[in-house]
């Protein structure tokens, strides 16, 4: 197989982007970006450090961020398993990108920026719920925003509201395959319901 290994090449198989690709982008939120990513309340975060890459899904009941100012977006780092893959790597290398979606829309809002990690009493407190804090803030300076192709969407059909899931393994079912049954996959998936309803925030 031959394989793509210069930009040359590569811009070879491509037409040049549309005007609208090009001017669509941001260095800052506009109002038009502002209300978008304000609407969305899941995020996917991708970070890269030494050990490699990792892409994490980020949600919450509101805005999955918050605006500090018009060039800065706070994101709380709320419970999760504790592997901390994006935020070892954001304290390496702080390159990230973020995709905003919003069920219904077919658009995709993209930031790249770079983040810092904090753990700054009054910013994690401007995050409360129920009486709990995030354990640290991500803080995302935005180097450019832009709307990201609706067709990836479209052709996979994300929401057209047909179950997909259908005979999908459990995290039971794989953590068990990993560990040849030493971890009990249906006590797992039973228990982890009502532990995660504990300990959303």
């Amino acid at each position: 197989m031959q394989y793509v290994e210069d930009i040359a090449a590569l811009e070879a198989l491509y037409g040049t982007p549309g005007e609208p690709a090009l001017r669509k982008v941001a260095t800052r939120l506009t109002p038009a970006y502002r209300r978008w990513i304000m609407t969305s309340r899941l995020c996917i975060l991708s970070t890269v450090g030494p050990d490699g890459t990792d892409g994490s899904p980020r949600g919450d009941d509101g805005p999955a961020v918050q605006e500090l100012d018009p060039q800065t977006l706070a994101m709380p780092d709320w419970r999760g398993n504790n592997r901390l893959d994006s935020l070892r790597n954001i304290v390496a290398d702080g390159r990230v990108s973020l995709m905003f979606l919003v069920p219904g829309s077919n658009n995709v809002i993209r930031v790249n920026g770079t983040a810092k990690l904090t753990a700054d009493t009054a910013l994690r407190a401007r995050f409360e719920r129920r009486g709990r804090q995030p354990a640290t803030v991500i803080v995302i300076r935005i180097a450019e925003i832009y709307s990201q192709c609706a067709r990836a969407l479209l052709r996979s059909g994300t929401w057209s509201g047909e179950d997909q899931s259908g005979d999908l393994p459990t995290v039971g079912d794989i953590l068990a395959e990993m560990t040849s049954g030493e971890i009990d996959g249906p006590a797992y998936d039973r228990d982890w319901a009502p532990r995660a309803a504990k300990t959303l925030w």
